[in-house]
C-alpha cells in the first residue's frame, strides 16, 4: 500500500523498530562532525559559542550517542551539558552529563522549557520528515507517496499550507520537478526556538537556499557507510537538505565562514617541533587536518549554520 513520504518516513526513523533505536545507533551507519577528531574541533567551536552568548550549559538535541557532548565534557567540564535522543542513556556517557529521552522527529520533551543555554541541533532538522510532492506530466505538483519497497506513485494535488510554502519558497513547474515541503521543519525549528528565554539555539545541516534549490530534490538515504536507495524499511537513515532560508533564523551562514569568524584556521604546526614535541606535533598535525576538513567548501564546509539569539522574555 502506498502511502504519503512524510507518514511513511517519520515511522521507519522513529517508530518501535525505527532506525534510530537500533542499538547500533547512527555511527554505524555514517560519520558526522561529532565524531572522532573532527568531534573535538567542533566541540571547540561549540564551546566558544556558548562563552559568546553568555552561557554555561549546552543541550545538544538528537545527539546520537553523545559523542559531541563527550568532547565537550573533556575540554569544558565547567559546562553543563544535556543529550537528547529518542534512547535511553548510553553506557559510557560522562555521568555529569543529563540525559533526556525525545519522542523523535519534530517532537520535543516537555523538559525542554525556559532554557538558558546554547541549544544545538546538529543534523537533526534533515530527518524531520517533510512531504515529498513532484510535478506530474500535466504541470499539477501532486504529493508523492511510497510503498515499504520504496517504489513510488503520485497522490493528490498539493494544497493548503504546504501549497502555500511550495509556491513561496520552491515553485515548481517542469514535469519531473520534485519539492521538499519544508513547512513540517520550519515549525519544528519555530518549537524548538520558542522553548528558550536567553542564549542561542543553532541547526547544524546540509541545506540549500532560493537560489540552489536540487530541482529533482535531495531526499536520499545511508546504510553501512554507503549512500543507498530512499527505502521505508527502517535498516537505513533517510534525509533530505534543508531549505534553511525559510527557517527565519536571525543568520544563516556556512560551516566554512562561522569558523573563520572565530578564528579557527587550518595551520600547518612548525616542523621543527617534530622532533623537540612529537607527540604535540601529531596532535597538531590531526588538528589542523580536521579543520581543513571542516572548512571544505566541497563538503562539510558547505553545511549551513541557522542561529537566532534569544533575549530573557524575547523567545
Amino acid at each position: 500500500m502506498m502511502r504519503p513520504w512524510r507518514e511513511v518516513w517519520g515511522e521507519a526513523l522513529y517508530g518501535l523498530d525505527g532506525f534510530y533505536r537500533r542499538a547500533e545507533g547512527p555511527a554505524g551507519h555514517f560519520t558526522t562532525s561529532a565524531h572522532g577528531d573532527l568531534g573535538a574541533v567542533l566541540a571547540e567551536v561549540v564551546a566558544r559559542l556558548a562563552d559568546d552568548s553568555g552561557v554555561c550549559r549546552v543541550v545538544d538535541l538528537a545527539c546520537g550517542r553523545g559523542e559531541l557532548l563527550a568532547h565537550l565534557h573533556d575540554q569544558r567540564p565547567d559546562l553543563s551539558l544535556v543529550g537528547v535522543d529518542v534512547v535511553e542513556r548510553p553506557a559510557g556517557l560522562p555521568r555529569a552529563v543529563e540525559w533526556v529521552r525525545s519522542p523523535g522527529g519534530a517532537a520535543l520533551p516537555d523538559e525542554l522549557c525556559d532554557l538558558d543555554a546554547l541549544v544545538i541541533a546538529h543534523e537533526w532538522l534533515d530527518v524531520v520528515p517533510c512531504t515529498v510532492a513532484e510535478v506530474d506530466e500535466t504541470g499539477v505538483l501532486r504529493e508523492v507517496l511510497v510503498d515499504a519497497r520504496g517504489d513510488e506513485g503520485l497522490g493528490d494535488e498539493l494544497a493548503g499550507a504546504e501549497r502555500a510554502w511550495a509556491d513561496g519558497w520552491w515553485p515548481a513547474t517542469e514535469p519531473g520537478a520534485r519539492v521538499e515541503v519544508g513547512l513540517s521543519r520550519d515549525l519544528a525549528w519555530r518549537e524548538l526556538v520558542s522553548r528558550s528565554s536567553s542564549g542561542l539555539t543553532v541547526a547544524v545541516d546540509y541545506g540549500h537556499t532560493r537560489t540552489t534549490r536540487p530541482a529533482h530534490g535531495s531526499l536520499t538515504a545511508y546504510r553501512e557507510g554507503r549512500v543507498a536507495d530512499p527505502v521505508p524499511d527502517g535498516q537505513r537513515d533517510l534525509t533530505a537538505h534543508v531549505a534553511t532560508d525559510s527557517l527565519g533564523a536571525d543568520e544563516v551562514l556556512t560551516q566554512r565562514e562561522l569558523l573563520h569568524r572565530l578564528g579557527v584556521a587550518a595551520t600547518t604546526p612548525d616542523h621543527a617541533t617534530a622532533t623537540s614535541d612529537p607527540l604535540g606535533y601529531v596532535r597538531a598535525l590531526g588538528r589542523s587536518s580536521s579543520i581543513a576538513a571542516l572548512t571544505d567548501p566541497r563538503g562539510l564546509g558547505g553545511f549551513h549554520w541557522a542561529m537566532t539569539r534569544h533575549t530573557r522574555g524575547h523567545a
